[in-house]
C-alpha cells in the first residue's frame, strides 16, 4: 500500500508546495519550516489513504495523482494537486469523519499531529486557510441538508 519515502530533500519540494494553494503567501524560509516537518509518500492506485472512522494522525496534501473522499451517505467528492485533508481530525481530536481512496498513484505531504500544532502555532496565514477551508465546508454541509 505504501512506498518508501522519496529521497529528494525538503528543499527540492519548495517548487511543489509553492504551487499549492494553501501554502498561498508563505515565504520560502516559511515553506522550507512546512518541507521539513513533512513526510512525502507515495500511495498506489486503490491504496486507502486514510479510513472513517480510525483516529486521524496525518495531515494530507495532495501533490500528484487524484484521490477521493467517500463519506457515509454522501457524494463522493475528488482531490487533485494541491488539495487536502486531515485537518479536522488533528484539530479536534475526533475519528476521521470519511475515507480517502486513492483514483490514481498518489503523492501526498504528511505532516503528523505535532508538525501539524507547530504549523498553526507558528503561520497564523496557513491556520487562517484552513479556517477559510473549514468555513466553506460547514456551509456546504448546511446547505445540502
Amino acid at each position: 500500500m505504501l512506498a518508501e519515502p522519496s529521497d529528494q530533500s525538503a528543499h527540492d519540494w519548495l517548487v511543489a508546495l509553492e504551487e499549492v494553494p494553501l501554502f498561498t503567501g508563505l515565504s520560502k524560509r516559511h515553506l522550507r519550516r512546512v518541507a521539513k516537518l513533512a513526510h512525502v509518500r507515495r500511495f498506489a492506485s486503490g491504496a486507502t489513504l486514510a479510513r472513517a472512522g480510525d483516529s486521524g494522525r496525518s495531515f494530507f496534501v495532495l501533490l500528484d495523482g487524484t484521490a477521493k473522499v467517500v463519506r457515509s451517505g454522501g457524494r463522493p467528492r475528488r482531490l487533485g494537486m494541491g488539495d487536502y485533508f486531515g485537518e479536522m481530525a488533528l484539530l479536534d481530536g475526533a475519528p476521521r469523519s470519511a475515507d480517502v481512496v486513492a483514483e490514481t498513484d498518489v503523492l501526498a505531504l504528511m505532516v503528523d499531529r505535532s508538525g501539524f500544532t507547530k504549523l498553526l502555532s507558528a503561520e497564523p496565514t496557513l491556520a487562517h486557510a484552513l479556517l477559510r477551508t473549514l468555513a466553506t465546508r460547514l456551509r456546504t454541509a448546511e446547505t445540502s441538508v
